[in-house]
């Protein structure tokens, strides 16, 4: 079946985008100030260069942070945008041409697709590399955040192959008390160990004082010596892993470090996990909020636009909090990564089922 565009959904669609527009506009400049203002000390700073901080920095804090709450973005456009609709009795007057609800939301669905994907193509493929860049520049000039040791750290880099440091520093490139097994039917052929290691680059280690217990039944072979370079299919990034990682991997990337650590045993890949479902999730909540939005200020009632901005600031507020509980509760291992990232969408369809039901008709 095919349909046209009228005027009035043209309407309804430069309302809904301009109000997005506005509405991000508005909240990144004040944020800006305000981080600013938080950061102004360490703008001062003689070694910091202008240039870095407005075009390393700036440049790419406003559209992660835009993005980061684009849902909340949407919903307040549809909210505000609509109430003065319905504020105006333009809403009435559409339903009473003989429009539909369900036509009327036409329009709607359209603006929020196009919110949708512009917000999974910033956060797949654009945002990410940008990212890195902004967090380059905060941990260099605000506050190091980036994970730089480990102790204890344990890995499978191949079927049967467990690698073991007793401890890694990032900054010398060095580790200590390593070892490496390998087994076969579960039991070991051989194991190394070194007393230290030292990464060189992609794959090229160079072992310290190290020993070769080689094992064929009772028998044992042992090859000792004080230095020998190596091939070892893992990098520093496999085991040092920040908390921001995940926010400069574009989603084949993402995708591919985490299926690459749940076959080599890492355990803490749960952000990993959730930022990876949550760009998809993301999509979805688009069209929920938008439909929530819609129905909710559609109706003209006692109050006008300001009750509705209320109810309707008071329901993004609490989808964001949702979504930060669930999140921790999927960090702390108590729920799955994905059900983390899609139980606040799929809560909020039933609320958006109901209040589209409750919408005029």
């Amino acid at each position: 079946m095919k349909f046209k565009l009228k005027r009035i959904d043209w309407y309804i669609i430069k309302q809904f985008l301009g109000t997005y527009i506005f509405a991000i506009a508005l909240i990144i400049a004040i944020s800006v100030v305000f981080d600013i203002n938080e950061k102004i000390d360490k703008f001062l700073s003689p070694d910091v260069p202008l240039k870095a901080i407005v075009f390393d920095y700036y440049m790419n804090f406003i559209p992660y942070f835009a993005n980061l709450f684009s849902p909340l973005f949407t919903f307040i456009a549809v909210i505000f945008f609509t109430s003065k609709l319905a504020d105006n009795s333009e809403v009435i007057a559409m339903l009473a041409s003989g429009m539909s609800f369900r036509r009327l939301m036409l329009p709607y669905a359209i603006s929020a697709a196009i919110i949708a994907l512009s917000t999974f193509a910033l956060n797949a493929y654009i945002i990410p590399p940008a990212n890195a860049t902004r967090i380059d520049f905060q941990n260099k000039y605000i506050k190091n955040k980036k994970v730089d040791y480990v102790r204890s750290a344990q890995l499978e880099i191949e079927p049967g192959v467990i690698a073991y440091f007793d401890r890694y520093d990032a900054r010398s490139g060095m580790g200590y008390r390593f070892s490496l097994e390998h087994f076969e039917d579960k039991k070991m052929i051989s194991r190394l160990t070194a007393n230290s290691i030292k990464y060189d680059s992609l794959y090229n280690w160079t072992l310290i004082d190290y020993m070769i217990r080689d094992f064929d039944g009772m028998r044992e072979h042992i090859t000792e010596g004080s230095r020998m370079d190596t091939t070892l299919t893992i990098v520093p990034s496999d085991f040092l892993i920040s908390v921001n990682d995940c926010e400069t991997m574009t989603s084949p990337e993402l995708s591919t470090y985490i299926d690459r650590q749940k076959r080599r045993g890492i355990g803490n890949i749960q952000t990993f996990q959730i930022e990876y479902h949550k760009r998809f999730a993301a999509i979805m909540a688009a069209f929920i909020l938008t439909s929530i939005g819609a129905s909710l200020s559609s109706r003209k009632i006692k109050g006008g636009m300001g009750l509705n901005i209320g109810i309707g600031l008071a329901l993004s507020f609490s989808y964001i909090l949702f979504t930060t509980v669930t999140s921790t509760f999927a960090i702390n291992g108590s729920l799955s990564p994905a059900m983390a990232a899609w139980i606040p969408n799929i809560l909020y369809t039933f609320i958006a089922i109901y209040l589209y039901q409750k919408a005029p008709r």
